[in-house]
């Protein structure tokens, strides 16, 4: 491994403090490094405070050694004024001698502007160091500036028999206590979690954060017709939530009432989460509705957990194509992970 490769890896390291606090900008760490060592460290802590580079040059304790230093940071300086000022500007005005960077921005704001000003400024500019594996740290970010639209994951339990509820529509506890609390330290990590009228219905789900430490997501809950019980634990204005209906639109405190026309009303949805920054979403049920997303081609990572548990009949596990790209035991539970066939990385 290159001596870029250990900074940038180190970079990451930062970024990745990011997750969950910085949505709807992406996760970029920084470091500063000076004859081989490293003398400041930043990253990208929460939306609208400051940037990664910002936060790695003010940690360094001699300014007169950034001359002769080498910034690394996992995504493109931004070269526009947006909650805060161009990180591009920053580290021309401290004239520092080279910018090593993970990614390109793709965002059109930036799109290599911020190469292109660091580069009119004498600054030696590398590109490309652990591309990859910058490119699937910030995979929600990207996949909503070039597609426009949230990054979809999907997420639920089946019986080893194939089943993801009872005959009942009832579908807790296939999975085991640790399987739940990793589903919940998911939660803390994307921006909200979606559920179809059945699952709301027959489970009456909270979606909130119980058995991990961080902030809860968007509740979203589809009720084509305003069916829904309004005594449910999703109406109990205790976090944000949105009810996608083809009925009416309606505000209140803490949640938000939605009206969609019935054709595509899947993409329709998905569009109006997009509309509202929502950067990412996690699919949690039931099945009816995960197929909806899979039949529409609306996903770009699968979670499944196996269980040993058996029903003997009940609700179908829906089918999943893509590719399973890791496979892990949670306990007595398998966790696959898919990724859709059209996913670059």
């Amino acid at each position: 491994m290159t001596s870029d490769q250990l900074f940038m890896m180190r970079a990451l390291e930062l970024a990745r403090l990011g997750i969950g606090q910085v949505s709807p900008n992406p996760r970029v760490g920084c470091v500063v490094v000076h004859d081989g060592k490293i003398i400041g460290e930043g990253w990208h802590k929460k939306y609208g405070e400051a940037h990664a580079e910002v936060n790695a040059i003010n940690d360094v304790k001699d300014p007169s050694l950034l001359k002769e230093s080498t910034v690394y940071v996992t995504l493109e300086p931004c070269s526009h004024f947006g909650k805060t000022p161009p990180c591009a500007d920053l580290l021309i005005r401290h004239q520092v001698k080279k910018v090593v960077i993970a990614n390109v921005d793709s965002n059109p704001l930036v799109g290599g502007k911020g190469i292109e000003k660091l580069k009119a400024a004498g600054i030696e500019v590398g590109v490309g160091v652990l591309e990859k594996e910058a490119h699937e740290l910030n995979i929600r970010f990207f996949t909503t500036i070039e597609k426009q639209r949230p990054y979809i994951i999907l997420k639920w339990a089946h019986t080893a028999d194939g089943f993801i509820s009872r005959t009942n529509y009832d579908s807790k506890w296939i999975s085991n206590e640790y399987s739940r609390q990793l589903v919940h330290q998911w939660r803390t990590e994307e921006d909200a979690v979606l559920v179809g009228t059945k699952t709301a219905a027959h489970d009456n789900p909270k979606l909130n954060v119980r058995d991990w430490t961080g902030r809860n997501p968007v509740r979203i809950v589809i009720d084509r017709f305003l069916r829904l019980n309004k005594n449910l634990h999703l109406f109990d204005g205790t976090q944000k939530t949105i009810c996608y209906n083809v009925m009416k639109h309606e505000e209140h405190p803490n949640l938000s009432l939605i009206r969609l026309d019935e054709d595509n009303f899947i993409a329709n949805l998905i569009h109006d989460l997009h509309k509202q920054k929502i950067q990412s979403v996690i699919i949690e049920g039931g099945a009816q509705t995960l197929s909806f997303f899979i039949d529409s081609g609306l996903w770009d990572e699968a979670r499944i957990f196996e269980s040993p548990r058996t029903f003997g009949a009940g609700i179908k596990s829906p089918g999943i194509g893509g590719n399973c790209c890791s496979q892990q035991s949670v306990s007595t539970d398998t966790l696959k992970i898919y990724r859709h066939a059209n996913n670059k990385y």
